[in-house]
């Protein structure tokens, strides 16, 4: 059924106007509608007042709002206008019942039935944006560039942020935080913060990775660690293959014979970036730092000790 122009409260101020003495003509010209179409709206809305129709068309504007909204499902033009797209998606779905609830004044249960959706999607709110976590995860991506989404969730768990898996790969993916395959040779990119000068012993150790080869094209690889300030090697440790997982074992081992490090400078291998580590350094409460990309020089105190000493192990 075709919508009228014109509200209810117009057609009975159109009809209390004739009644009142005004020409149907000129009341025609008026408000722009022919004699027959004021006669056709005078037999059902007269001797009404504006508060009885009001009331009485609640029916009316459901049923209203059903056309409405089966317009809108099937994607078809409204009489006074185009409704637009299909309804396809649950957010498109949830505007359009939102919509004939505060057009039409019917119920929120009611609405989702006319628009067909489920009402766990109407009522149900935007979960919230985790801006503070966003800024925490931007800031430990800009300290440590080559760290994917599970070592940056270690890094926010000591912040106090936990949560699943799956959310922090969203979260990171979202932000554009991916690691990208290194390709070519390592260059050095922006800045670290400065090491701090050791003033004591255990204020500051070195570790870095000795490699080399046997007669029969075995890997050796040989862990050295050093205290700066003593200039002490404090072990070496040679096998074939030495994880993440075994330099926290030997990590454990100089802290019961020497006591605990304030800080620890190494390379960004993976060995000493792997979760085991930030593990170990978050449990111990140690300060970790890495050298920039490229500059094994900043690291020049176990670069040095750890040539002699381990070439003289080697012969």
């Amino acid at each position: 059924m075709r919508k009228s122009r014109f509200t209810e409260e117009q057609i009975i101020g159109m009809i209390k106007e004739q009644e009142a003495g005004l020409p149907t003509a000129e009341v025609c010209r008026k408000h722009g509608l022919s004699p027959a179409t004021f006669y056709k709206l005078k037999a059902k809305y007269g001797g009404l007042e504006v508060s009885d129709a009001a009331a009485a068309p609640a029916g009316g504007r459901e049923r209203e709002a059903q056309a409405v909204a089966r317009r809108e499902r099937a994607g078809q033009r409204d009489p006074e206008g185009p409704v637009g797209k299909s309804l396809t998606t649950p957010g498109q779905r949830r505007d359009a019942a939102l919509g004939v609830m505060r057009d039409y004044e019917v119920s929120q249960r009611r609405a989702c039935g006319l628009v067909g959706v489920d009402l766990k999607t109407v009522r149900r709110e935007r979960p919230p944006d985790h801006a503070e976590i966003r800024e925490e995860m931007r800031e430990i991506a800009a300290a440590r560039r080559r760290f994917g989404y599970r070592r940056v969730g270690v890094m926010l768990e000591r912040k106090g942020h936990i949560m699943n898996h799956k959310k922090l790969y969203r979260l990171y993916r979202e932000e554009g935080l991916s690691v990208r395959r290194r390709r070519g040779r390592k260059r050095a990119r922006g800045s670290r913060t400065p090491m701090p000068v050791p003033l004591r012993p255990n204020d500051r150790w070195s570790m870095d990775f000795v490699a080399d080869t046997f007669g029969a094209s075995r890997r050796l690889r040989i862990l050295a660690i050093n205290d700066d300030f003593c200039r002490e090697n404090l072990c070496l440790v040679g096998d074939t293959s030495i994880s993440g997982v075994r330099v926290a074992r030997e990590l454990d081992t100089l802290v019961r014979l020497y006591g605990k490090p304030t800080c620890i400078v190494s390379d960004n291998g993976t060995e000493f970036t792997s979760r085991a580590i930030l593990k170990w350094a978050s449990e111990n409460r140690v300060e970790w730092h890495y050298i920039d990309p490229g500059k094994p020089q900043q690291n020049a105190f176990i670069e040095i000790v750890q040539w002699v000493a381990a070439r003289r192990a080697l012969e």
